[in-house]
This record gives C-alpha cells, structure tokens and sequence, in this order.
C-alpha cells in the first residue's frame, strides 16, 4: 500500500458556521471537517479514510478566541494549544489546562493544533490506523488483546472488545475542571458536559465522543467553579516530545487550612475515555493534604484494573501519578 499519498476530495472553506453545517449535512458520510489537520492528514495520507469533501473550518472566526464566561472562560474550538498554554486568563483561573495543553506533542504541533481537534481526535492503536478490520472498524477481532498483540499502550480498564484509549492530553484536564462542550448542528446547539462527550467501545464502538456526522464543535467553556484551586498535571511517555502519553493525569484539589474539601482527579490513556478516579476523590476529601493521604490514594488508583499481556506497568505508574498530585498539587 502507498503511504503519505492522500486520494482526492473537494476543499470547502466556509466563512461562517451556517455555511459549515449545510455543507457537511450536504455531503452527510462523505464529508470531513477539518481543525488543525494532524489527525486527519494522519488518516488520509494512509488512505485509511477517504472523504470526497473536506469542510475546513480555520475561516470561521467565531470559532477562536479566549473570553470571560460567567468568571470561568469559553474557548473557541479552534483555538491552538500554544494560545491556550500562553493566555494569561488561563494561567490565572485555570493552569491545569495550561499546562496540559504544553506537553501536547511539540511546540511546532502545538502552534498548529487546536483544543477541538485534541479531544475530537480518534484512538492511536496502529492495528485500528493501518486499516486492519478490528472490532473498531467494523470486524470482528482486536488485533492488540490476542497472545501475541503489542498492547503496551492499551487501555487498563472498560474494555469492550475494543482495548484502545483515547490519546488527548487536554481532556483529563477539561474533565477534572468540570468543563462543558458546545456543539452544533444543523437541529441548533447543545452543551455536554465533558464527562459524557467521551464515550467508549460498551456505547459506540466506532467512536471515541458523542460527536455524529453533522456536528461541530464550537467552543468549551469552564465554569468557575475551581478556578484557582491547586492543580497537578504531570504526563508520562517514552519520549518528552512529540509522543502521546503512556499515562497522563490531571489534578484539581481545594485545600482548606491544609485540608482537601474537594478534589477532581483524572486519568487518561488507562481507557478509552478519560478516567476519573471517583474512590481516590472520595478518599481524599475530608483529609489532610499530606503524605499519608498520598499513599492512601495511591493504594487505590489502579483497583479493577485489567491489564493486558505487556502494560501491567501501568499500574504502578498510575498508582505513583495519582500520589505526586495529592502531595504536590
């Protein structure tokens, strides 16, 4: 098969959402919409998708921006992760997202790359990617949980024939900050919280969020409800550049008087949504913020994890995140 050669389509530039919707309700299966590109170009040049009309949306400019939102912030979808990592509101209210949005990939990806198309972006597993007929694409076989399948990167938990994760480091973020994701469509506009736009195998199976032909992604917007809380972001790949993350993990903790009152604490790359750790919060909420608590945590993180042939190394590596974010958020 011929690699990095992308078959033909039609190129749609549309200057206003409107525009952009009739078009992909024009073309229906047969159109892509297109952000920053990264991922698409990935599937296109390995002609593992073959849209006849490609919808970009980068002239659309109600579509970027950072602005105030009720004391919390809205971001347009297509706003890059540099802006974000730079933008002086985030880093006041909400540095979790900040610094999530800098270990996405590398500076160059990162002045390209949008917040959207980082948690719009489909699984990584490169058996689903070259094209293989796995459970995702509509077979009947995971090529990665077989005896011999190369799973080091695959998912600890919720598996459902599919054992892919989802590869965003953003969107652990945006979870633990209880964001929310405004889509539209031709039927008009809804908000999702974060939490539910990720969805796994058991749901869909030919999807990673709630997204269906149709939809667009406008903005997400985080309330301000843990806006200067104590945040932890710390991710964990074979390489500090470019790679996705073998676990990442995103923290929000309010501490009182050295006691944590509430926390938000959030794995990715162990599922194929974002993991939010609801026991290790249970446990740490009421407690000192200390080492002890730390440990406690830890001891938790990874229970009913079902790991694969190659990455039990996961869980003590989610285990020891989860203790560096209690103790150092």
């Amino acid at each position: 098969m011929a690699k990095d050669m992308m078959p033909a389509f039609q190129l749609y530039q549309p200057a206003s959402i409107e525009d952009a919707l009739a078009l992909l309700d024009r073309f229906g299966p047969d159109g892509w919409a297109l952000a920053g590109g990264h991922d698409s170009f990935d599937w296109f040049k390995d002609r593992a998708k073959r849209p006849k009309a490609v919808v970009d949306l980068n002239g659309i400019d109600s579509l970027a921006g950072i602005r105030d939102w009720n004391g919390g912030v809205e971001i347009g979808a297509l706003t890059t992760l540099t802006e974000i990592e730079q933008n002086a509101l985030i880093r006041e209210r909400f540095s979790l997202l900040a610094d999530a949005a800098a270990k996405v990939a590398s500076p160059q990806i990162r002045n390209v790359g949008t917040l959207g198309g980082n948690v719009s972006q489909d699984t990584r597993c490169w058996y689903y990617r070259y094209g293989l007929d796995c459970y995702r694409a509509g077979g009947v076989t995971c090529y990665a949980n077989t005896p011999q399948g190369q799973n080091r990167e695959h998912a600890l938990f919720g598996a459902d024939r599919c054992v892919a994760v989802s590869p965003s480091d953003t969107a652990p973020a945006l979870v633990a900050l209880d964001a929310s994701m405004v889509i539209q469509s031709s039927q008009g506009e809804r908000s999702v919280p974060a939490a539910r736009f990720f969805i796994g195998p058991s749901t869909d199976i030919t999807r990673m969020t709630v997204l269906e032909p149709g939809d667009i992604l406008t903005s997400i917007r985080i309330p301000s409800d843990w806006a200067g809380a104590n945040f932890y972001f710390e991710k964990v790949a074979d390489r500090n550049t470019w790679d996705f993350a073998l676990v990442n993990i995103a923290a929000a903790l309010k501490v009182d008087a050295g006691v944590i009152s509430d926390a938000r604490i959030v794995c990715g790359a162990v599922e194929a949504v974002p993991r939010r750790l609801t026991a290790v919060e249970k446990v740490v909420r009421g407690a000192q913020k200390n080492a002890a608590t730390a440990d406690m945590a830890a001891s938790i993180a990874s229970k009913g994890a079902a790991p694969l042939n190659f990455n039990h190394f996961k869980m003590p590596l989610m285990e020891n995140l989860v203790k560096r974010a209690i103790r150092d958020a």
